[in-house]
């Protein structure tokens, strides 16, 4: 009975330990998108302020942050249609 007692507690623990480490992945999964989403969200902003004058730039980062904003990448798109 007393093996059967540890052998519960032991698969307890490990489990319980498990679940931190999905936990901690999922935190370093998340950081390490973020950083790399909004590497490329400034680069593709810098890209923006080189290839278009200043007004155009401002209104186009604008459409940007909205898209992302509201999840919906249309506007931006269709801004950038407009400019060919």
């Amino acid at each position: 009975m007393e093996i059967f007692k540890v052998q519960r507690r032991t698969r307890k623990l490990l489990e319980e330990l498990d679940s931190i480490a999905i936990e901690k992945d999922r935190v370093h999964l998340i950081e390490s998108r973020a950083e790399h989403l909004i590497a490329s969200a400034t680069n593709l902003i810098d890209m923006i302020r080189n290839s278009y004058d200043n007004q155009i730039a401002e209104d186009m980062e604008r459409k940007l942050l909205l898209a992302i904003k509201r999840q919906d990448s249309t506007k931006f798109t269709n801004g950038l249609k407009r400019l060919k």
